[in-house]
């Protein structure tokens, strides 16, 4: 059978497909386009000459070849010099390189996200999590011990465990199954190199008696604030040998590892083209969840239960990443990411996650990967956002622009994340000092909206809209159960959580009063009294108790900022403080007014 995969169109298919605008309107005005990825079905209209000399795209050694042909359909030049290109997907880099990004580049990777890429730091992170949290919130991930360190504790378990348990062990940064060996015997641990080793899931969940597991793809656009996006689409990855619970089969990789680059060695594996077909060793996602829904299972509870794995997951790589983004990255444009979610399920249809990849496989080598990964790498690169430079960017002028393109080239002056003003420290300090205030105060937040909060907002509304199928979990209207779990609160986080309460089930009139805003030019700065925090009536509107509350003046903001060495460990330390007891009286009747260490709130 012959494998059909993505390609460039030859010249005479591509007169036949339907042209598509370069570029898309923002929803707001005064905000600057974003670039179109289209289909292998569309072509992409070309920009002016000028504009489109800018179109440049850093190629690495591990550039995927359907990321090249995505970007190629919207005009794309590949360049290998370093100065000169808009996008790169490439290798993860030391926190330090990323200091060389300009503001007008944007590569695929966060700094420090290596804390939930790294297994062993994945599990400390997660183990901390759930020391904190209790094993109700955080019970998806298996008992882990890393060695050498554990090597006490390891051994305690094994002793308690019996004699028929099973342990699996894992090199901490080795990818495609390398190194990975399911144990039952103590005299088989090796002795002298870090390790995973966690209990193995020895009960999973099989169809025709084999085991898999499932590639999930997450994408997070922004760490601060924290918004997460999930694709609809993955790939299910099965074992190519039926499962046994055998000790005697424990060496068998093609039985207990379901990694393609594993089992793709054995002779007997079956490969898939068909995305919707439920067969072979690969399938589409959307072909199981449609097999196990004709079994009579329940996969939105499933799917739910995923997405609350890769909220936590991700909540426990938020401190580390943002103190990273501060010290190394001009501006929040300039990073993205797309993570690997490894889930498994076991024989009660409980979903367990074995690791994060943060660079997963795009190789597409059969019409069932172009399917799946093609799909998402348009909508994610769609959904990052890209922008052609501003004018001192080399941006070209707008009067050679043409059809689509002219009356898109708004001119904005909105670019680097500014640091906040006076005034948007003040309210941030105050509305993070309200840890266990009422949801009334709280919801205040959005009474007066600052040209920070106008940007932030109105920038994820614009990402909304340019999902195609990925859906975003956090923030949501059921996403603020999450906030407790972040070790560092976030005033942008509140200010997201704040809206999609407000303005989920109406969501045309929070666009309609983001639109009004930006069509004032409050997004590009104001000194209006009236998106002035500190200078606001909006107070009196409340009652004396509330006022006494909320008054600016009635309390002292003090905003300090606490320097800590750049080190990957280091949590973020920039914190905001609230002293009078006014403040505190927000809190709930026998709370006192507390700041928890290393849990200091960020501006």
């Amino acid at each position: 059978m012959t494998v059909i995969v993505e390609g460039p169109m030859s010249p005479g298919a591509e007169d036949e497909r339907e042209e598509r605008p370069a570029l898309v309107p923002s929803l707001f005005p005064f905000v600057a386009p974003t670039l179109y990825f289209s289909t292998a079905e569309e072509k992409v209209e070309l920009l002016p000459a000028e504009q489109r000399r800018l179109l440049k795209w850093k190629i690495s050694t591990v550039t995927p070849n359907i990321v090249k042909h995505t970007i190629g359909r919207s005009h794309f030049k590949v360049t290998k010099k370093s100065h000169d290109w808009l996008g790169c997907w490439g290798h993860h880099m030391k926190s330090p390189c990323f200091k060389a990004l300009a503001e007008h580049q944007k590569l695929n990777h966060f700094p420090g996200t290596f804390q939930i890429g790294r297994k062993d730091r994945l599990w400390r992170n997660l183990s901390k999590m759930q020391v904190r949290f209790g094993k109700q919130e955080f019970s998806f991930f298996p008992q882990t011990f890393v060695l050498p360190q554990d090597i006490k504790l390891l051994r305690k378990a094994w002793e308690d465990g019996g004699s028929r348990q099973k342990w699996i062990i894992k090199p901490p940064a080795s990818a495609r199954g390398i190194g990975i060996q399911v144990i039952h015997k103590w005299s088989q641990m090796p002795r002298k190199r870090p390790l995973l080793v966690q209990k193995y899931l020895h009960k999973p969940y099989l169809i025709s008696g084999n085991k898999f597991d499932l590639r999930i793809y997450v994408y997070v656009s922004c760490y601060d604030p924290l918004r997460v996006y999930i694709f609809s689409d993955g790939l299910v990855r099965f074992a190519s040998c039926k499962y046994s619970s055998s000790m005697k089969t424990l060496g068998n990789k093609f039985m207990h590892l379901t990694n393609y680059s594993v089992n793709k060695k054995n002779s007997e594996y079956q490969s898939n083209s068909d995305d919707k077909a439920c067969q072979g060793h690969k399938w589409a996602l959307k072909a199981l969840w449609q097999y196990l829904g004709s079994k009579g299972v329940n996969t939105t509870r499933i799917w739910e239960k995923i997405k609350d794995i890769v909220i936590k997951t991700l909540i426990g790589s938020e401190p580390y990443v943002n103190n990273l983004l501060k010290s190394n990255v001009r501006t929040p444009y300039s990073c993205h990411e797309l993570f690997g979610f490894d889930i498994m399920l076991d024989e009660k249809l409980k979903p367990w996650i074995l690791e994060v990849n943060i660079s997963p496989s795009l190789h597409s080598n059969t019409a069932l990967d172009v399917a799946v990964k093609g799909q998402m790498i348009r909508d994610l690169l769609n959904l990052a956002g890209f922008r052609i430079p501003q004018k001192e960017d080399v941006f070209a002028p707008c009067s050679s622009a043409s059809s689509s393109t002219s009356s898109l080239c708004v001119g904005t002056r909105e670019r680097t994340k500014p640091e906040p003003s006076a005034d948007e420290k003040v309210k941030r300090a105050f509305y993070l000092s309200q840890r266990y205030a009422e949801q009334d105060v709280i919801s205040t937040v959005l009474d007066v909206l600052t040209p920070e909060d106008v940007r932030v907002l109105a920038a994820s509304e614009d990402e909304r809209t340019r999902m195609g199928q990925f859906e975003r979990i956090f923030p949501s209207p059921a996403s603020s159960r999450y906030l407790r779990f972040f070790e560092c609160p976030r005033y942008l986080n509140i200010l997201l959580d704040q809206w999609e309460q407000k303005y989920w089930g109406s969501r045309s009139k929070g666009i309609v009063l983001l639109t009004s805003l930006c069509e004032k030019g409050v997004h590009l700065g104001t000194s209006d009294p009236l998106h002035l925090w500190s200078k606001s009536s909006y107070i009196s509107r409340l009652d004396p108790h509330k006022q006494s509350l909320l008054r600016p003046s009635s309390s002292r903001v003090v905003v300090t900022h606490q320097q800590r060495s750049a080190d990957e460990d280091a949590s973020d330390t920039e914190t905001a403080s609230v002293s009078n007891s006014s403040i505190c009286a927000g809190l709930q009747p026998g709370r006192t007014c507390r700041r928890l260490p290393r849990q200091s709130a960020s501006l």
